[in-house]
């Protein structure tokens, strides 16, 4: 294929962002221009809840300028984005409109994991480096305007990744309303970073030792390297005592001699101080000895998804298997029973795969489907009389990265409804109407797609009814209108045969295929 020219646009909490790349199989993702203009759409949200109209005017007037820029440009294909301070706005779907009508951008607003998970995928870009950093207790540490996310890996694995409230933006909020000097300022957002970071340490780092942290975020981010002079002339990695020397050196400065220094306004000058302190706090705690600042922006994650949806750009990295991890520690987190979810991930799928004919369902919603084995009996941990339903609330309360919204309100209705008759005009879905990659979904589409993991689900559950995997290995089929899975286990199966037959008319009533469960008897 042809280099092909391609646009990213990050609507973020404190400025706009347009990328434009040329992607191609051959040279991989080139960027070709960058533009940014500041604008704080964070102060109005954070401080009002909405968006001011002067503020939509600006931001309407800088995306019709990128929309010119990328027509000059012979943009090929687009994706803009919009994260916290645009997401959390309460008029945020007239704001989207207007943009769409005034600029003919349709921006898409993204959850936090969507928008951490993208800039997670342009570090993996790096090959060679990712894969070689992570090997070792890692923690990626992604600080933008509205909140901090940290992501622990160990050994190639997705240990766990949790949102902080840490902001920059909202920190510097937040101190703003008090009359002091820097040096007050600068101790009040120490006490909050270390409240945070107390409880992440107290339940994600004990026993864990963390070598190295990979920074991702702002614009202040890039400055540790201007700090430290030619010494790190063209690198991107740091030792703690690089980072002491940068932190004790800025807070030496005047905003005015910060300014000359990095050749950025007041604005950012402000961002500066509060970012410092984070990323000083955190290496601190985990006790972290490098740290790697690939410069890597929403931006570049953005193009990244999109050259591997065309297939331009391969990942040795497996980001389904990440998701998979963070699942499965979320469930060791409330004592699932891992052996009775291994056979149950190994039932489901091989349904899904015979089924793959009838069903119409897709390789993201297989995925989806074992991740609600993974997690189906975590409510359990809070209540056994109504696992489902508290099972419902700890999916719909814990972001899984790499996961939207809308896919963790299918994943728990699917949990929810696994012991529980389904009503198909009952199933709870916090907004009618979505939009994602293949087009518009509504609230039926979206209710027949949870139909069909559910059966899948109680199928397979009933199949390990008394949790002994009676039926492993056993072989699944189609013949004619039956789904036909066979067995040679050679004991009593009789709990497993009655659930069986429970879920089987459920399974029939979605996909008009009759499940069948047979045991081959041994001479």
């Amino acid at each position: 294929m042809a280099i092909q020219t391609f646009a990213a646009i990050d609507v973020g909490s404190f400025e706009v962002e347009l990328g434009i790349y040329e992607i191609s199989n051959k040279y991989g993702i080139r960027v070709a221009d960058h533009i940014r203009h500041v604008i704080p759409l964070g102060r109005d949200t954070y401080g009002q809840g909405k968006i001011s109209y002067e503020l939509v005017e600006e931001l309407c007037r800088v995306l019709r300028d990128f929309s010119n820029i990328m027509k000059g440009y012979k943009v090929q294909a687009y994706k803009a984005y919009a994260t916290s301070a645009l997401r959390d706005a309460k008029n945020n779907q007239i704001i989207l409109d207007q943009i769409l009508v005034r600029t003919g951008i349709d921006v898409k607003l993204i959850g936090n994991s969507e928008q951490r998970f993208l800039s997670y995928k342009a570090i993996a870009s790096k090959d060679q480096e990712f894969n070689t950093t992570i090997q070792k207790g890692t923690a990626i540490v992604d600080v933008g305007f509205g909140s901090v996310q940290l992501s622990l890996f160990d050994k190639d694995a997705l240990v766990s990744t949790q949102n902080l409230p840490l902001g920059i933006l909202r920190l510097k909020e937040i101190v703003d309303k008090v009359p002091a000097g820097i040096k007050l300022h600068r101790e009040m957002i120490r006490e909050m970073v270390d409240n945070e970071l107390f409880t992440f340490r107290k339940l994600y780092l004990k026993d864990r030792k963390i070598q190295n942290l990979i920074g991702i975020g702002d614009n202040s981010l890039y400055v540790f390297k201007q700090m430290l002079g030619s010494e790190h002339s063209g690198s991107d990695r740091m030792t703690a005592e690089d980072v002491n020397r940068f932190y004790d050196a800025l807070f030496k400065l005047s905003v005015q001699e910060l300014e000359d220094l990095f050749g950025v306004s007041e604005k950012y000058v402000e961002l500066m101080l509060p970012s410092a302190i984070i990323y000083k706090r955190i290496m601190e705690i985990t006790g972290a000895e490098q740290f790697w600042l690939p410069g890597i922006r929403l931006c570049d994650g953005i193009v990244a998804e999109y050259g591997e949806q065309i297939r331009q750009i391969k990942f040795k990295h497996s980001f389904e298997d990440d998701i998979l991890a963070a699942s499965r520690n979320m469930a060791k987190r409330y004592k699932c029973h891992n052996s009775h979810n291994q056979v149950l991930d190994q039932y489901v799928m091989e349904i899904f795969d015979a089924m793959r004919k009838f069903h119409g369902l897709t390789a993201r919603d297989r995925l989806l489907l074992r991740i609600a084995v993974i997690l189906h009996a975590c409510g359990k941990f809070i209540s056994i009389k109504n696992s489902n339903e508290c099972a419902y609330n700890i999916i719909m309360a814990t972001e899984i990265i790499g996961l939207s919204h809308l896919e963790r309100e299918i994943i728990a209705n699917v949990v929810r409804y696994n012991i529980r008759d389904f009503d198909y005009d009952q199933v709870e879905l916090e907004t009618r109407v979505y939009k994602d990659s293949s087009g518009v979904l509504n609230v039926h589409d979206i209710t027949i797609k949870i139909a069909k993991l559910t059966a899948i689900l109680r199928l397979a559950n009933s199949m390990d009814r008394s949790h002994r995997q009676k039926l492993s290995g056993c072989k699944t089929s189609i013949h004619g209108k039956e789904l036909v899975i066979t067995t040679d286990y050679p004991g009593d199966i009789t709990l497993e045969q009655q659930s069986f037959l429970q879920k089987a008319d459920f399974f029939e009533e979605i996909f008009g295929i009759r499940p069948i469960l047979k045991q081959k008897r041994r001479v």
